[in-house]
């Protein structure tokens, strides 16, 4: 019995649960067939789980609209090259007050939206594993021109759903994570007891690390160490069949702490279970005004550039009190 009380006693934590679980290469191998969502909705199916954003989920994630007030989810475009941001946006004016086009002055974008710096959705075309993309697809129907299948414009009617907040730092009494903190399913799980909400089937989450406050603080860093979930909470997130998932910096934790996997969440979502990504939001706004409500639920919405063959789209999502 004293030896039984001592084995349970270094089994938990400070906090009284148990010490998360700790994933191998061969554990996420064995979940990219266990959490699978290939031919769930049909073998040409190209936006995933975003199909469990069904009408009546819209309509519920419309009543939740009772001021009227919006959030903004973007992180302002960056001009300035920094450890977190390679490839800058670019703003060149074609036509400005000293050579206006007639009446107008016009502007040309440019920006590489996938990376650390900029607010973007991936698309199920993104990444792949062994050659393969979500749903079965050959990596090799991503050719030159771009992405035959699964590409964002298959989004092009919008996320409209329920969003949720989920603020670690809040949640931990922290201002934001330090780099390389994980977020577990234990995490989620207090979260959700502490908030009283549950996340369920059609929710887009966002996980706030802080990674904006802490950047504000302290300037950017390597972007090689980075707070973000764990490898497990995928597990979590197809059991509760979410729609999407969103963060303020790459999802993934960073180290992944899984040797030989180097980011098992955006595998595991995007190839496994199809559900598309939104990276680099910046919650920060978000999280002070769901805090001084105490409400952490809103309507989202979200629409993508519709780019033909696209594997992605920089956008702003919007929440809506």
């Amino acid at each position: 019995m004293r030896t039984l009380v001592l084995v349970l006693a270094l089994s938990l934590t400070a906090f009284g649960q148990a010490k998360p679980e700790k994933a191998t290469k061969a554990d996420v191998d064995k979940w990219m067939s266990e959490l699978s969502n290939w031919n769930r909705w049909g073998a040409e199916d190209g936006i995933g789980s975003v199909n469990l954003i069904t009408p009546a989920k819209r309509k519920q994630a419309a009543a939740l609209v009772t001021e009227g007030v919006t959030f903004s989810l973007a992180h302002n475009t960056d001009t300035q090259k920094a450890p977190d941001n390679g490839s800058p946006f670019k703003l060149k004016m074609v036509n400005s007050g000293a050579n206006p086009a007639g009446q107008f002055v016009v502007d040309d974008y440019e920006v590489t939206y996938h990376g650390l710096a900029h607010t973007h959705m991936d698309a199920l075309c993104h990444m792949s594993w062994n050659g393969k993309l979500y749903n079965n697809v050959p990596l090799s129907s991503v050719t030159a021109e771009g992405a035959t299948k699964l590409a964002v414009t298959g989004f092009k009617g919008g996320i409209f759903t329920r969003g949720i907040l989920v603020d670690i730092p809040r949640l931990k009494g922290l201002p934001y994570l330090e780099p390389g903190t994980a977020i577990y399913p234990e995490d989620l799980e207090a979260w959700e007891k502490k908030t009283g909400v549950k996340i369920g089937s059609g929710d887009v989450v966002f996980i706030r690390t802080g990674r904006w406050a802490r950047r504000t603080a302290k300037g950017a860093w390597d972007p090689s160490q980075l707070a973000g979930l764990y490898a497990t909470c995928a597990k979590w997130l197809k059991a509760r069949d979410v729609a999407m998932v969103g963060s303020d910096a790459a999802t993934d934790v960073m180290p992944s702490g899984v040797d030989g996997v180097v980011q098992p969440m955006h595998q595991l979502l995007l190839i496994a279970m199809g559900t598309a990504i939104f990276d680099n939001c910046d919650l920060e706004t978000l999280g002070a005004e769901a805090a001084k409500r105490n409400r952490y639920t809103f309507l989202l919405t979200a629409s993508p550039i519709a780019a033909t063959n696209g594997t992605g789209s920089p956008l702003n999502p919007i929440a809506v009190f």
